[in-house]
């Protein structure tokens, strides 16, 4: 599946940054930000905070059950990310959007970008690519770029474990639904002992 360059690229940053824990630290949002070409500098402890409460806010599109349920959701992500689209041509590019103006605050530009990048996932390809792992008890969530737009599990490691998990269940069906062995009668050795 083909995203175009930057809405792509923000809806696989709302991917990364739904997938956020508190236990992430400021290099590694950082770190981050750097590797979806947002953003080169030092967070402080204020915008890690804000980045992770955006975060619970963006991993809420991927997990809605229904179109309708995302389409709700992406629309309060631009209400509050208050994005200002604009046509740029920096660089000697060709005409472009961005969502926010480049010397915004990161907080801002990152809120902004991934909003739109959503939206236009929502609009443009299959609200199913915004997507949930299947796995009971993992909150992984993903962006399908999948040919066939049918990914289920966040990682091979997710999809084993249910696949062997689904395995088991059905051997042990398969053993509780046999018909008995037959046995032996006690005492006779399995011959008739009536004379």
């Amino acid at each position: 599946m083909h995203f175009n360059a930057y809405g792509g690229n923000a809806a696989l940053l709302a991917a990364a940054l739904a997938n956020l824990d508190d236990r992430c630290d400021t290099r590694a949002v950082e770190t981050l930000l750097a590797e979806h070409r947002v953003a080169r500098t030092q967070l402080t402890d204020q915008q890690l905070e804000l980045l992770r409460a955006w975060s619970l806010c963006l991993w809420e599109a991927f997990a809605a059950c229904t179109t309708p349920e995302q389409v709700a959701v992406v629309n309060r992500l631009l209400a509050d990310a208050a994005a200002s689209p604009y046509v740029s041509t920096h660089d000697g590019q060709p005409p472009h959007l961005h969502y926010a103006d480049e010397n915004a605050d990161v907080v801002t530009r990152v809120r902004a970008a991934t909003a739109a990048g959503l939206a236009l996932v929502l609009t443009e390809t299959d609200p199913c690519r915004l997507g949930r792992c299947a796995a009971p008890g993992c909150r992984t969530v993903f962006l399908d770029v999948s040919r066939n737009g049918r990914r289920e599990y966040c990682s091979r490691q997710c999809a084993t474990r249910v696949h062997v998990s689904e395995h088991r269940d059905r051997q042990r069906r398969r053993e509780h639904s046999a018909p008995p062995h037959p046995r032996t009668r006690p005492g006779g050795g399995g011959r008739d002992s009536r004379g």
